[in-house]
């Protein structure tokens, strides 16, 4: 198979298409969002994880919603599908959520410690706190993930 072909084949992957497409969809909205809230362009936002909509919710939904147009609600395809959309978006909604919380926790404590001795106790470098998702993040997310996955087929 010459490149040719492969990425021709890659390219009508639709239900690859679609996750691909649902996951670009929401960097760039959660971009734009915070572009629109804080003022500020950070290109991180465009690839990191945390933040409105829900990335991981929208390709998960995505994929899942192309898999189940093209082979049907009862293809091992599309439950193989459903089940990794249900454990990514409860991690996404629990788990990280709850580690975001930890490391805002972690970094207020450590701040608290390191101006208390007036030095740098602790030369790791920050936590990152935005890991996780609101329960609103991952529903925008999911629903944008399933308009996707409707659209690319």
């Amino acid at each position: 198979m010459g490149v040719i072909a492969f990425l021709s084949d890659l390219w009508s992957n639709k239900i690859l298409m679609a996750a691909l497409i649902g996951w670009f969809s929401a960097q760039l909205a959660k971009t734009v969002v915070h572009l629109c809230i804080y003022r500020e362009w950070k290109f991180e936002r465009m690839v990191g994880s945390g933040g409105m909509p829900s990335s991981h919710a929208a390709t998960v939904c995505a994929l899942s919603t192309s898999a189940l147009l093209h082979y049907g609600i009862g293809s091992p395809i599309f439950a193989l599908c459903f089940v990794l959309a249900a454990v990514v978006l409860h991690d996404a909604r629990g788990v990280r959520l709850e580690t975001g919380k930890q490391a805002r926790m972690i970094t207020a404590i450590t701040n608290f410690i390191e101006k208390s001795y007036n030095r740098d106790v602790f030369p790791e470098m920050e936590l990152k706190e935005l890991v996780g998702h609101t329960p609103l993040q991952v529903l925008v997310g999911s629903l944008q993930g399933v308009v996707v996955g409707l659209l690319v087929g």
